[in-house]
């Protein structure tokens, strides 16, 4: 599929549907987007749903935009990128009967202490790649199967209820079923011991598409959509590792460092069922890759959250830079918006430690960014150690590409150079990519060293926040 010609790339995020169209070479082309946001309803009892019908109208209205301005004449392909481990219940005729319930809803939560007493927990996160908790299908069915009282029909996440709107397929790819936590990476099928913690049949959730999938528009949507009547849908991409293949991050030779609203370290490469450290979660990218890594709730939100509560200066940067490795003395666990796993913390456990009368806010702010950095590094020491090799860093995201300070102090923390790019729809253009059959090169916009003076004294800083989390017995040492 490597021949020429222009994606429609959609991207299904928590906070907006995008389409925008790329070139041969799966670049976006400038100017060509259409954007709905989203309403992520969320409350103080770990709620953070979204509602499908919304989202697969904002895709169609979306579409509807480009098509309607002669954007999509030359399209060939519509590749998809979707939020990973949403999910929602369907009636029969495989209407929504539930909202879609997000990652970030915790409500679940309450369940896993008792699902774990009935699992080789161990067994499951090496066959999975994922653990049980809240974040996955197997601990949120069983949870909006009690909360209604009721069973639905079948379970689907966005990706499968857009594909059976818009193509009358309700068919999962790989991809996205293996971040359900229900997937075996290595046989490419439903995990049975999974399947019963989470209290479903195989029959119950969508088919697994095929390696060779490809999809088209009902009749009706083509004659609505004529430049699209003809187009091939190949595989939606889960967003995380379509944003790997978006950085050029295809092989273990670069991790992706990304920090937007939340932050995540990621690999592209080796076997499935390669041994996997309790740290890293491991999701399947399509039939012949996996993608690796460890994700934390804390990132650039961290940063917004401090701009809007501390008595920051204006000039933040300057003020940043009289601030050494360690913040004098700040520490932070970054969980003001819970943990992802091995960690059960729900949103509201941040921590900030350290403080004296002397404490500015700028070095709280700093103590924040670099547990950022702390955690993005234990997911870099458990990548490193399971592939044997020490992969170039490639980082972007908005937050991160908006301080210097924070990308020396990333670039010190982790021991190694930084590789910067600009911060682009990744996830849109690795799902071209995909569908081009291509890799994609895109435009380098700087290089970050670390001086071994910031590097030593980052190192000691790390030692002393693992002193705090120990302390309070979180780690995922153990676990």
């Amino acid at each position: 599929m490597a021949d020429d010609g222009v994606v429609l790339a959609l991207d299904l995020g928590t906070s907006s549907v995008r389409a925008l169209v790329t070139d041969d070479r799966g670049r976006a082309l400038p100017g060509i987007e259409a954007r709905r946001p989203t309403r992520l309803r969320v409350d103080d009892s770990g709620r953070a749903e979204l509602d499908p019908g919304e989202m697969t109208d904002a895709v169609i209205d979306c579409i509807d935009e480009l098509h309607a301005a002669g954007h999509l004449d030359a399209v060939e392909r519509v590749a998809t990128s979707c939020l990973w481990h949403a999910v929602m219940g369907l009636d029969e005729a495989g209407d929504p009967v539930t909202p879609l319930f997000t990652w970030a809803d915790a409500r679940a939560s309450v369940l896993v202490p008792e699902l774990r007493e009935r699992a080789d927990t161990g067994a499951l996160h090496q066959r999975t790649g994922s653990h049980l908790h809240a974040l996955y299908w197997t601990a949120k069915i069983p949870w909006l199967i009690h909360e209604r009282g009721t069973r639905p029909a079948r379970f689907a996440g966005l990706a499968e209820h857009l594909t059976a709107r818009l193509l009358d397929d309700g068919s999962t790819s790989l991809s996205m079923a293996s971040g359900t936590g229900l997937l075996d990476l290595a046989a490419c099928d439903w995990d049975a011991a999974a399947l019963e913690i989470a209290g479903v049949e195989p029959g119950q959730l969508p088919p697994i598409a095929g390696s060779d999938w490809r999809g088209k528009l009902t009749a009706d949507l083509g004659r609505r959509w004529p430049a699209l009547a003809g187009a091939v849908w190949t595989a939606p991409l889960g967003d995380g590792a379509a944003a790997n293949l978006g950085a050029g991050c295809h092989s273990p030779e670069r991790a992706a460092v990304t920090i937007g609203t939340s932050a995540a370290i990621r690999v592209v490469g080796g076997a499935p069922d390669a041994p996997l450290d309790r740290r890293l979660w491991r999701y399947r990218v399509d039939a012949e890759r996996v993608v690796t890594g460890l994700a934390l709730s804390g990132g650039g939100n961290l940063f917004a959250w401090a701009r809007d509560t501390l008595a920051l200066p204006d000039d933040l940067e300057k003020a940043l830079e009289a601030v050494r490795p360690g913040a004098n003395g700040v520490m932070a666990l970054p969980y003001h918006a819970g943990a992802r796993p091995p960690l059960d913390l729900p949103g509201g456990s941040g921590v900030v430690a350290g403080l004296s009368l002397a404490s500015s806010p700028v070095e709280v702010l700093a103590g924040l960014l670099e547990s950022v950095c702390f955690g993005l590094a234990e997911g870099d020491d458990a990548l490193r150690a399971g592939l044997g090799q020490t992969p170039e860093v490639v980082a972007t995201g908005g937050a991160l590409l908006a301080s210097g300070w924070w990308q020396r102090t990333l670039a010190a923390v982790l021991g190694r150079p930084l590789a910067l790019l600009e911060a682009r729809e990744l996830s849109a253009e690795g799902a071209a990519v995909s569908a081009l059959g291509i890799d994609a090169q895109p435009a380098r916009v700087g290089t970050v060293e670390s001086d071994e003076e910031r590097v030593t004294a980052a190192r000691a800083a790390r030692e002393r926040q693992a002193g705090l989390a120990g302390r309070l017995g979180w780690t995922t040492a153990g676990r």
